[in-house]
């Protein structure tokens, strides 16, 4: 029968398409790693990985069997925490996944938090845009999920963590600067930088814009970034104005910026 050990080596394979990076990952050397696919292999006469150069990728039997694996893993962690919460001990690991600007910004405060109360327990993240959070969930490749937009799916549960706005920046030197207000129609005139399609934060922008009758294509889009930062440099830089999430925006309104 396979071991926990051996499937933790066949997914760590499997999501670093590289023996040698799972080899790093798990503290092993690459033979280590070579040894445990084959046994696997060996006992039960599949292929798990096509070779390709010094990368690898999975089969179609690798395919199949991977998200049981998640499934045993994840079944035995629950299983290793139970026992040790028997007796009042909270410890273990939390597998979690989380979108861009809540990994950034607001995820290192949540964990230092939660550690000083549970210090045995350690904390793993992955930082990644909100739709492969959800693919993640969905897939039972990660346990808990942080994502910058409300998810309506029947097979997420969903806790309200904390609250963020969509705010528009503009460079120091522009009217905007010193105006109260702006409307929706008045975007359309603008210079706009965006974040790139799959982020929460261009599709809490969408929404809003849509309900006022404006599409994306009516706004004269320069630059779609992938990254809150850089759309910031870029807006300090005169290139356009920008959406971005009240909390990236925060160091830089303190700042005076």
């Amino acid at each position: 029968m396979i071991e926990l050990s051996q499937l933790r080596v066949f997914v760590a394979a499997a999501e670093e398409k590289n023996f040698s990076r799972a080899a790093r990952r798990l503290h092993l050397t690459q033979s280590a790693v070579s040894q445990n696919i084959q046994a696997i292999e060996r006992m039960y006469g599949v292929q798990l990985f096509l070779r390709r150069g010094r990368s690898v990728q999975l089969s179609e039997a690798g395919q199949s069997i991977l998200p049981l694996a998640y499934e045993v893993l994840n079944t035995a962690r629950l299983f290793d925490d139970a026992l040790r919460n028997i007796h009042g001990y909270v410890g273990g690991e939390i597998l979690l996944g989380c979108s861009t600007t809540a990994g950034k910004y607001l995820l290192p405060n949540l964990v230092a938090a939660f550690r000083r109360s549970y210090p045995d327990v350690r904390v793993r993240v992955n930082v990644m845009n909100r739709q492969m959070v959800i693919d993640q969930l969905l897939g039972q490749k990660i346990v808990y999920g942080i994502v910058s937009k409300r998810i309506e799916h029947r097979l997420l549960e969903l806790r309200p963590l904390f609250e963020d706005h969509v705010i528009l920046i503009v460079p120091a030197d522009h009217p905007w600067g010193q105006c109260g207000r702006v409307t929706p129609q008045d975007l359309q005139d603008q210079l706009l930088i965006m974040r790139e399609e799959t982020s929460g934060t261009r599709e809490v922008l969408c929404e809003g814009l849509q309900a006022h009758g404006i599409t994306p294509d009516m706004l004269n889009v320069v630059m779609e970034l992938g990254n809150a930062e850089a759309i910031e440099i870029a807006v300090e830089e005169g290139i356009g104005i920008a959406f971005v999430s009240e909390v990236v925006a925060a160091r830089g309104i303190a700042l005076g910026r």
